[in-house]
């Protein structure tokens, strides 16, 4: 076993529901999308440390279709940011060998943000090193149902023969297609809930809460969520091997 696999403790993929960001500006009396603004560099910290430890798989859940709730002016910042981050690290991560994927629903999203978000695709469309997925405007059942329509169709349409529908012909109609399901779920910020992500990919995930909020989540931090999981036993439903 090479080193960056002893480091990532065979986890190849990590997803990351990173949240805290408006506490953390409350607790200065900065304005919420301060925290945002800040929770991006906590973002370049983790994609740097997961290709570190050898983590070639990471999933970052960005912007929720829940999120829409929020005011107007929060969201605006957070669509923002999300131009600002591909603008300024985009051809870093293309050098570095970085695939980027924006998983969620594209409808609703303005014209600008989805000439950004396909400029990120296909730059980085032929790049294996690491694979970096940013969920935005994405809800675990939302992309469940959209995933079922699009099969629907194609049973309709006679390209899909319904008696040979299983969870792998399924999983390949989910925006995660051809990613191998999380190993490890890290919440940071204290909270005890996966509040609508990876639903059916992180179906047999380990879970770690930290109570650190996002834009303190240091490399020490990722470390521990990966010595946590190096502490368990995964039985996919089984039992401990004798």
């Amino acid at each position: 076993m090479t080193s960056s696999e002893e480091q990532c403790r065979g986890v190849r993929h990590v997803a990351i529901i990173m949240d805290g960001n408006g506490r953390w500006a409350q607790q200065r009396n900065r304005p919420r999308a301060f925290g945002h603004n800040k929770g991006v560099d906590a973002v370049r910290e983790a994609v740097r440390t997961a290709g570190d430890l050898g983590v070639r798989y990471l999933t970052l859940f960005g912007f929720s279709t829940e999120n829409w709730r929020r005011p107007s002016d929060e969201v605006d910042a957070l669509f923002e940011l999300m131009k600002r981050f591909v603008d300024a690290d985009l051809e870093k991560l293309h050098r570095e060998g970085v695939n980027i994927r924006i998983a969620g629903r594209r409808e609703g999203l303005s014209d600008d943000l989805l000439e950004i978000i396909g400029r990120a695709e296909s730059r980085t469309a032929e790049n294996d090193r690491c694979f970096l997925t940013i969920a935005f405007n994405y809800g675990g059942r939302d992309e469940i149902v959209r995933a079922a329509r699009r099969l629907a169709r194609d049973a309709a349409s006679g390209r899909v023969d319904p008696g040979t529908v299983d969870e792998t012909l399924f999983a390949g109609y989910l925006d995660t297609a051809g990613m191998p399901d999380p190993d490890l779920v890290i919440r940071t910020s204290g909270e005890h809930r996966t509040s609508n992500f990876l639903i059916w990919q992180a179906a047999y995930a380990e879970l770690v809460f930290m109570d650190v909020l996002w834009p303190d989540f240091s490399a020490d931090h990722f470390k521990s969520a990966l010595d946590q999981y190096a502490s368990r036993q995964r039985r996919f439903g089984g039992v401990n091997a004798a």
